[in-house]
């Protein structure tokens, strides 16, 4: 069986806490939605993940991905990439996803020689891309031979895994309790990834103006324990 998951060692090592894309210190909006009272507990914490992460992840994340990840050239992955700035509003959203996605392309440049990669990272370089993090999740798969199905449920659970870590700092709540909410909010995993493979790329998108205020208001709070 090993023969026919060569791709996966290296899905696993890039999706490790381990590898170094700085998502520690970004809570995306999140330390904010705590701040207004929106998550305070394991219940309400729940809630946040199904209703406000998992629809962004099947209307407008996801597809995102998949759209890089079938990418045929620079000039239309530069395209995406200028799409996902302009989507997000918040400034400090759009930095982060930047930041996050220049990282890994940092990251992943030293421990692979992909062609595609270093291509896109000379337009980033360059100004002529931002390098969000979307697109460059979409180029790694596409670059090692991951299965766009295993790379759209990577992201989906690393997208959780984040504001679950950044829980565990901001409330109370214990490691067990995070388990938990996890393993509920992952069993709508197949039906948030299948529903991404339904969106056309003109039908793509998602505004949720709760994450985008949260977003805004954490740029001016005066104690801030994430970067985002």
């Amino acid at each position: 069986m090993t023969t026919n998951l060569p791709w996966l060692p290296f899905l696993l090592q890039t999706a490790d806490a381990l590898f170094p894309t700085g998502a520690y210190a970004h809570s995306l909006g999140f330390e904010e939605s705590v701040r207004l009272g929106v998550v305070r507990d394991e219940a309400s914490l729940g809630r946040f993940l199904r209703e406000q992460i998992s629809p962004a992840q099947r209307q407008h994340e996801l597809p995102y991905l998949r759209f890089a990840f079938a990418a045929e050239s620079l000039d239309e992955l530069r395209t995406l990439d200028a799409e996902i700035s302009a989507w997000k509003l918040a400034r400090e959203s759009r930095e982060a996803s930047a930041q996050l996605g220049v990282r890994r392309l940092k990251a992943l440049r030293t421990i692979s020689d992909s062609a595609v990669l270093a291509d896109f990272d000379t337009a980033v370089r360059d100004g002529r891309a931002a390098g969000h993090h979307l697109v460059v999740c979409g180029l790694q798969a596409r670059s090692a031979g991951v299965p766009l199905v295993a790379a759209l449920t990577t992201y989906f659970y690393q997208s959780l895994t984040a504001i679950c870590a950044a829980a565990l700092k901001l409330i109370r709540i214990g490691q067990d309790a995070c388990q938990r909410v996890l393993r509920a909010a992952c069993a709508d995993a197949e039906s948030v990834i299948q529903g991404s493979l339904a969106i056309a790329c003109a039908d793509a998108g998602w505004f949720n103006p709760l994450l985008e205020i949260a977003a805004m208001r954490h740029e001016r709070a005066e104690e801030r324990l994430f970067i985002s």
